[in-house]
């Protein structure tokens, strides 16, 4: 907004009082253009995918809270963000340098396309509606005992008003969802499950009101109450079950650097990604993610493309090397020319990949919907039938046939029906959030029970994603204490796993001078009037291994070699074996090096496997074993996966992973251990059986009550407490699963 249309705002709100003074009735006072003009706080979002405790806010609060500038920091432990309020010098690199500086890895968010995403209005409107419900059910009850106890009369009749009294606000308040539902499906011409639940709720009230007003002996207020609430209880757990409270693609795109520092006329300017054109330049200093898409037209560095290639090393970038829109700079500040920005980028197309394969996914129907499609008309048909024939029978007693349609459609209200996936889900989540495993998806369990193929991630999936040194003890002690200072002077991956290695061992660094590190190549000084170097094997003039590796050269022709294994996660080999002897087919695919795959597949006996696999190969590859007739499970823990975890047929993401792989999965995996993963798909074949034993209750309760009402042995009262009677069956056999 300029500043003109900010004045304008301002009065055309009302802040600027008139005057005398025809010119300063339309100029703001002076205090107010100082308001208008001063600089705005800025609101920073950063993602913190390891904060998981209590202790983890405090610390990232706190950490934050000590950084020159900073005005508050608030973190939301669940969507594993922090909200920040600074002046507005403060910027997210900054930010990003103190959360590292307490142990906490960072990603700056755009807060814009996070907005919707900040609530769960529907959640939260449920529970307050089921909670008005339950509270009102009680208090009818209690009346509705009295009125069963023996009041008659005058007393009844007060009975019956007061429980009126509280039951139609109840109604008209709790039955919301479902009223608002119905009248959408029957503007349409359509019959969805709401529209006999209505009809249920507002028959039972109607009856029960002229029932009072004409002192009759039952009144089924007790009855509307407790329908509203019992399928309010429904609806909850199917909300949250199926619990995807934002988008994975909308995580992706947040996840895009939203400004980027471009180089106009020999001067450095922050600008928005948006106002940057093909052919820029722009600067991306140590520490950084990659703005844009690009290619190093000066200097030299190491980037971090874990993230988007599942790559678990470094790899070197100088003149002419690519670099993609979300890549971390390690080492070197490095000037990019603009090739793709914004919404051309590969983050975004990845964004793209993902939202098209969370729009396929959705379009899976669960046992509950397609058993509803026969259901709603047939409750209909039995109703409407019911109603006409006890009105030819008994000659036009309208009062009695519209007993018996009510009394119809309330015990044919398919309040187990809706409650046979969502208690089943809600029992085994359960059990297996005890073990390790968050479900988030309703028909998770049904897709896990039908699985055939596993297909896994590598790095920071089946491994940890953190190098571990292997050979220190075949080095000599001198050796590895010059290595050691060395590599304290580096953030590289290799050097502080190198350094950890060391220090557990018990050694201390060599006294060495002028340390310097030389992007892209490693770190160097001098020992003993030599210069020794620790890096890449051809600056050290050392000869490669075929494994992980960093090189030491002592500056007089001898150079020693460091390798490192990537850390296996707990837990994979015993998941692996489990599901292999369950019948899975268990396929490795991975961005990473060949070398590192085959190492990692041999080790877990795993004999198909795919390397240096790209994200939308990843997406492919399990595309094309769904086409196959395959029932894919997919884990994976990054970027590069997110496409392939919404396109697999269930997935299972790591606590440890990026927010917008635990948003694309159906699954999270809370702990380290990867052994639960071969329980979730044995419990999951039990949650499938529970299911249709459900829909089998319910079947079996329809075919008793429904022939009882029909015939006129129900009343509206009894028929609601037989549908309280098959819920709460349908939700005890549900719980056998714990």
């Amino acid at each position: 907004m300029t500043l003109a249309e900010r004045i304008t705002a301002a009065d055309d709100y009302g802040h600027v009082s008139p005057s005398a003074c025809p010119a300063c009735a339309v100029a703001p006072s002076a205090e107010r253009l100082a308001e208008l003009t001063a600089p705005q706080d800025a609101r920073l979002m950063l993602s913190i995918p390891t904060a998981h405790c209590a202790t983890c806010i405090s610390t990232v609060e706190s950490g934050l809270a000590g950084v020159p500038g900073v005005r508050s920091a608030r973190v939301n432990l669940t969507m594993r963000r922090v909200s920040v309020e600074a002046e507005p010098q403060v910027d997210a690199e900054t930010l990003i340098a103190a959360l590292k500086g307490v142990g906490y890895e960072a990603h700056e968010l755009d807060a814009g396309l996070l907005s919707a995403t900040e609530t769960d209005r529907q959640g939260r409107d449920l529970l307050m509606r089921l909670g008005v419900a339950g509270f009102s059910m009680m208090n009818v009850m209690l009346l509705s005992v009295a009125v069963w106890s023996g009041a008659e009369d005058a007393t009844r009749d007060l009975f019956h008003w007061i429980s009126g009294a509280i039951a139609l606000p109840t109604v008209v308040f709790a039955g919301q969802p479902f009223f608002k539902s119905a009248w959408a499906a029957l503007r349409v011409g359509r019959l969805g499950m709401d529209v006999p639940i209505s009809l249920a709720l507002i028959l039972a009230s109607a009856i029960s009101v002229f029932e009072t007003m004409n002192s009759g002996h039952h009144a089924y207020f007790d009855a509307a109450v407790m329908l509203s609430f019992f399928l309010l209880a429904g609806r909850y757990l199917d909300h949250r079950t199926r619990a995807v409270a934002r988008s994975a693609a909308e995580e992706l795109a947040a996840l895009e650097v939203p400004r980027a520092t471009v180089i106009r006329a020999g001067t450095e300017q922050v600008v928005a990604i948006s106002d940057l054109a093909v052919g820029e330049l722009v600067r991306v200093r140590p520490g950084g993610r990659m703005p844009v898409d690009g290619v190093v037209i000066e200097g030299t560095s190491e980037i971090d493309r874990s993230l988007l290639t599942g790559e678990s090393l470094p790899a070197w970038a100088g003149p002419d090397t690519a670099v993609s829109a979300g890549e971390v700079n390690l080492t070197g500040p490095l000037t990019l020319r603009v090739t793709a920005a914004g919404k051309d980028s590969s983050l975004h197309r990845m964004a793209d990949l993902v939202a098209v394969a969370e729009s396929a996914k959705t379009r899976y129907t669960s046992l509950a919907e397609r058993a509803a499609r026969a259901y709603s008309p047939l409750v209909h048909l039995l109703s409407f039938s019911a109603f006409g024939f006890w009105m030819w029978k008994t000659g036009g007693d309208l009062r009695f046939a519209i007993n018996i349609s009510a009394a119809v459609l309330i015990i044919t209200c398919p309040c187990a029906l809706g409650l046979a996936v969502p208690a089943v889900v809600t029992a085994a989540s359960g059990r297996l959030f005890r073990k390790g495993l968050l479900i988030k998806h309703g028909t998770a369990l049904e897709r896990l029970a039908e699985v055939d193929t596993v297909v896994f991630d590598k790095t920071g999936t089946l491994t940890l994603g953190a190098p571990e040194l292997t050979n220190l003890a075949a080095q000599p002690r001198q050796v590895a204490e010059v290595a050691l200072a060395l590599a304290e002077a580096s953030s590289h991956p290799l050097a502080q796993a190198l350094v950890q290695g060391a220090r557990a061992a018990g050694l201390h660094p060599a006294q060495i001078r002028d340390l310097r590190e030389v992007p892209g190549y490693g770190i160097e000084g001098q020992w003993n009037g030599r210069i020794v170097r620790l890096g890449r094997a051809g600056w050290c003039q050392a000869e490669a291994l075929p494994m992980t590796a960093t090189y030491l050269s002592l500056g007089d022709g001898q150079t020693h070699g460091f390798t490192f294994t990537d850390r296996l996660r707990p837990g994979a080999e015993a998941a692996v074996a489990a599901l292999k002897a369950q019948g899975m087919a268990v396929r490795l695919i991975s961005g990473d090096a060949e070398g590192p795959v085959a190492e990692l597949a041999a080790r877990l006996g795993i004999a198909d496997w795919v390397a240096g696999a790209l994200p939308a190969e990843k997406a492919a590859l399990v595309g094309d074993l769904t086409a196959a007739g395959h029932h894919v499970l997919m884990v994976g823990d990054g970027l590069n996966d997110t496409a392939a975890l919404a396109r697999a047929h269930v997935s299972i993401s790591p606590a440890s992973a990026l927010d917008a792989a635990r948003v694309a999965s159906d699954i999270v995996l809370l702990g380290q251990d990867m052994a639960p993963i071969a329980d979730a798909l044995r419990i999951a074949g039990q949650s499938t059986r529970r299911i249709k034993e459900n829909f089998a209750i319910s079947a079996l309760y329809n075919v008793v009550a429904v022939p009882l009402a029909l015939v006129g042995l129900a009343t509206p009262l009894a028929a609601a407490l037989a549908m309280s009677l098959s819920s709460i069956t349908v939700s005890l056999n549900a719980l056998r699963l714990k």
